[in-house]
């Protein structure tokens, strides 16, 4: 049983929002943009994404009031709405989402680092794929293994903590940009003609991306059996997608204003450092390179909170097996935390041997996301139709599964077969679980 005292307020659960969606993505994610849209498409594909974004955020708000017994959001409202083998489906892709991501942001810090240990004539930590930044991977790795055994709220603090002060070079990076833009530059090729691509398909060219930066949306209601209180769970949640997309929008938009969009899109990543020497010179791309390693660092450290979550809570339904369920006297669970924790080394070690980076995890991990994220909203729908609820849940729950379904739409057909190909291996542990179940007698909760 949790202590009373391992609880997580407001603070650190909207910290937590925040912090699991501000990670590696926003440095990156000038060029990322550039790159595929004009700025009209931009502004387009954000107005898109904020409303899909806050509708998702609304269905974890009305939900967890609705259903305020219904703890592990992610999993119980997929099993509770469209029965067990959902629930499975969108607890292990939601997992598989969670650690190929945590992965990640490994591998773009060590890159980060990488820029300024490596040489033309000595690659240490390279793309992050070394086999020294292998080892220095894996230690951290470990060292934040033992940190959330120590217990969530512990982790958690130090999330906080994290989260401020990745915060400073980002804010750092709007109030210049503010200061350099140029309304001429931002006007330059607006329909972004020279990509010579239609503007739907510019459009439907940046999904993803803007997917990949909300991904962790979430996460209060994945830790929502440590939350102090329910009531902070849906506020925790819409904080955290406020502040996520004034910084998001800013930074993009605000980028295009200090350089044309091809010239952003020529940048390498984190792009971010590129604009800000632009600005400031050497000393701003210290600043955001540092504050990538920072932000990476303090992400990881959400996700795994996240990712051990998810088999303990499937576990007490019976769809992971029951040894997930263990947990420590701090409340960590162990099993579902050793689980996570090897499952990413073995993912690092296969990145090591392969030689990938972090864009092919950016591709893979959001894959996984895209099936949860809708049966959330359609789970929405469901209960607001049956219990004939207010107009506007009902418009919330919609308003997600039409988005849901856009994603799914833009993803495309190569990123929905590479999910497919993810989920069946699952399928085993699923049928083991419900064996085992059966075996026990269990037919409720543990």
């Amino acid at each position: 049983m949790m202590q009373n005292g391992q609880k997580l307020g407001l603070t650190m659960l909207t910290a937590l929002v925040f912090s699991s969606m501000v990670g590696a993505g926003v440095f990156s994610l000038p060029q990322n943009m550039a790159e595929v849209a004009g700025v009209d498409a931009i502004i387009t594909a954000w107005l898109i994404t904020g409303v899909g974004i806050m509708f998702l955020a609304g269905c974890f708000l009305h939900l967890s009031r609705l259903k305020p017994d219904m703890d592990g959001g992610i999993y119980t409202y997929a099993k509770n709405g469209f029965g067990d083998l959902a629930g499975f489906f969108s607890a292990w892709g939601y997992w598989l989402c969670a650690t190929i991501g945590v992965v990640g942001y490994l591998v773009v810090a060590f890159s980060a680092l990488g820029s300024f240990v490596d040489s033309p004539n000595e690659v240490i930590f390279g793309e992050g794929n070394t086999l020294w930044a292998l080892v220095g991977e894996s230690a951290i790795l470990w060292l934040v293994h033992y940190l959330v055994l120590r217990g969530v709220k512990q982790a958690a603090f130090i999330n906080l903590l994290a989260t401020l002060a990745k915060s400073l070079p980002l804010i750092a990076f709007i109030v210049f940009a503010y200061y350099s833009f140029d309304v001429q530059t931002f006007s330059a090729d607006r329909a972004g003609t020279t990509l010579e691509a239609p503007f739907m398909d510019q459009v439907k060219n940046t999904m993803l991306i803007t997917l990949w930066v909300f991904t962790g949306v979430e996460g209060a209601i994945v830790l929502s059996l440590r939350a102090k209180k329910r009531a902070d769970i849906g506020r925790a949640t819409y904080l955290g997608v406020l502040f996520a997309l004034v910084l998001y929008v800013g930074i993009t938009l605000l980028s295009l204003g200090v350089m044309t969009r091809g010239d952003v899109a020529a940048l390498s990543n984190p792009s971010m450092a590129g604009i800000m020497t632009q600005m400031t010179g050497t000393i701003g791309k210290w600043g955001i390179s540092i504050g990538l390693i920072i932000s990476v660092l303090a992400s990881y450290l959400s996700w795994i909170l996240y990712s051990a979550e998810v088999p303990y809570t499937a576990a007490k339904y019976h769809a992971f097996p029951r040894i997930f369920t263990k947990q420590n006297a701090q409340g960590t669970p162990t099993a579902s935390l050793m689980l996570t924790s090897v499952t990413v080394q073995l993912c690092l070690l296969m990145i090591f041997l392969t030689g990938e980076g972090y864009n092919t995890l950016v591709i893979i991990s959001t894959s996984m996301i895209l099936i949860p994220y809708f049966l959330v909203g359609a789970y929405l729908v469901k209960v607001s139709f049956a219990q004939n609820e207010r107009w506007y849940i009902k418009a919330t729950g919609l308003g997600a599964s039409v988005y849901g379904l856009w994603l799914v739409y833009a993803a495309g057909l190569d990123n929905l077969l590479l999910s497919l190909v993810l989920y069946v291996p699952g399928l085993a542990i699923y049928f083991y679980s419900r064996y085992q179940a059966r075996q026990q007698g269990l037919q409720q909760p543990l």
